[in-house]
């Protein structure tokens, strides 16, 4: 009998802190002017960084990068209370290094920063009535039956992730169904994110340096058109889940014969299967069409989002002209980016 007691009791307190969290919910307040911007990753992180700068444009909002470490609750409560932003944009987390099978030798801290900590902003914004824009990822889908491989037929925002083939899929995975309950939290599905430049982080970057490259299509982020999207969408104070990727699919092969095109004449590739990469990797690879119906819909006016190959071709350009200015074009690139002529 005791136990049936201690059992209940322990359920009303369960019970308790759901009527707490759903009074919230239905007492969050509309979305506010954004004044102040709170970036955590924004210090030593790529997408954090660049809209950094992005704000940086915009002097009348106040830009702070995050000092404290987001699987420390506390700290990340203290600095909240101290910088007092309007808003926070939270694009840190653990995608490994060199890539994401080092998350198969390194669960727990990958679990550390990518759950706890994810939940940490979120949870501790909605105590704080802010709004949050989480820089989550699309990588949590797999092409199947209902959507097969060319079809056009893309994931929803709806549809339950389908993917965990890589332990860093399946803790972001774990992620959206939770941040589905906070209502202030804009989650924005990233897929295989490219910038105008060859920096280590960028997808371009990641394949041209492969020995060998599978060919399939996938949905993917252009950064230059799509961060400046997602600030636009923070400002509008919208939330929930979004697939957060340029309109349609593009291939590998297409990227890299981009890539020859603009940046490398001399470049070549070689492809291989799917089961032959997961010869070769720790972990299978996500490849997925997401469906950009309701991204569309609700975007911002004035804000332009190019179909996938339109905005990939207008990357190639300016990556053309920024390697230039480097120095790097026409004909001084980094060794680990030259190949050896075809025998």
């Amino acid at each position: 009998q005791k136990d049936t007691n201690h059992t209940i009791t322990i359920g009303n307190r369960f019970a308790k802190v759901f009527i707490f969290i759903f009074h919230s919910i239905d007492t969050m307040s509309e979305s506010k002017p954004m004044t102040s911007v709170l970036i955590v990753g924004g210090k030593t992180g790529w997408i954090g960084g660049l809209m950094a700068k992005l704000i940086e444009k915009e002097p009348e909002i106040k830009v702070t990068l995050a000092e404290s470490r987001i699987e420390n609750r506390e700290q990340l409560a203290k600095e909240l209370d101290e910088v007092k932003p309007s808003h926070v944009l939270m694009a840190a987390g653990i995608t490994g290094r060199p890539n994401i099978d080092w998350c198969e030798d390194h669960k727990p801290e990958t679990i550390r920063t990518n759950v706890i900590g994810t939940l940490n902003v979120a949870d501790l914004c909605l105590m704080r009535d802010i709004h949050v824009t989480v820089y989550a990822t699309g990588c949590i889908f797999k092409y199947d039956d209902a959507h097969p491989l060319g079809s056009g037929i893309g994931f929803t925002e709806e549809d339950a992730p389908n993917f965990d083939g890589s332990f860093y899929s399946e803790t972001k995975g774990y992620m959206e169904p939770m941040l589905k309950c906070y209502p202030n939290c804009l989650v924005l599905r990233v897929r295989m994110p490219v910038s105008d430049d060859l920096i280590h982080r960028n997808f371009v970057t990641k394949i041209v340096k492969y020995e060998r490259v599978v060919n399939i299509p996938n949905s993917m982020t252009i950064l230059h058109e799509m961060l400046p999207a997602s600030l636009a969408m923070a400002k509008k104070g919208l939330t929930g889940v979004y697939n957060f990727t340029n309109p349609g699919v593009i291939s590998h092969n297409e990227v890299l014969d981009l890539y020859t095109k603009y940046i490398d004449p001399t470049y070549h590739y070689t492809n291989f299967t799917e089961e032959e990469q997961n010869e070769v990797i720790k972990a299978p690879r996500s490849n997925n069409e997401l469906d950009t119906t309701k991204l569309m819909k609700d975007m911002p006016e004035g804000v332009v989002i190019n179909d996938i190959k339109t905005a990939y071709d207008l990357c190639f350009q300016r990556m053309k002209v920024n390697l230039t200015e480097m120095g790097w074009l026409p004909d001084n690139m980094p060794a680990e980016f030259v190949r050896a002529p075809k025998s």
